[in-house]
């Protein structure tokens, strides 16, 4: 099983145990993480590898949002990138207690590719066609990526697990 870490983030798959197997076919991502995990996932195939499983947790899908909210977030983080990113994570955890999480160095290259980041549902199509299981985790209350918009995309090609009252990290209360 290979994990990929959320944006600024390392280490924190534990907070995702109870929806992780551990199988060597299984590939996961969390937010920016799942752009990484798909774009893994699409690399291993078109080498001949095999991957059973693609699991997106709160999957980053900022197509939806408009240019301006992205020159915020961007602005945002070039003003004072310490005090976006300590603003970020608790706005991910919220409305619930925030977890104990590992940090890495971080750019405006990252950034910018989680806000500009397109899913192509062509894509993803081929990935089923392979033979690969879609699974993404979105929580109801997640205050971070536009949840309804990413449920409906991707349900034409995976399996949506809807956590109603789960936050970016999928906690509950």
């Amino acid at each position: 099983m290979k994990f990929y870490s959320g944006f600024s983030l390392e280490n924190e798959s534990y907070l995702f145990s109870k929806y992780i197997d551990g199988s060597e076919y299984t590939v996961c991502g969390f937010s920016y993480g799942a752009i990484k995990a798909f774009e893994e996932v699409k690399n291993l195939l078109a080498n001949a590898k095999r991957v059973d499983t693609l699991k997106l947790f709160s999957p980053a899908f900022f197509q939806t949002k408009s240019p301006k909210f992205k020159r915020v977030q961007t602005i945002g983080y070039v003003k004072n990138s310490e005090l976006y990113l300590r603003e970020f994570t608790k706005v991910c955890f919220a409305p619930y207690k925030a977890k104990i999480l590992e940090h890495k160095t971080t750019t405006l290259e990252d950034l910018n590719e989680l806000l500009e980041y397109i899913w192509d549902l062509d894509e993803l199509e081929t990935l089923v066609k392979k033979g690969v299981k879609i699974e993404v985790y979105l929580g109801g209350e997640d205050k971070i990526i536009d949840v309804q918009n990413a449920r409906k995309f991707f349900l034409k090609v995976a399996t949506v697990t809807y956590i109603k009252d789960a936050n970016h990290f999928l906690q509950t209360n």
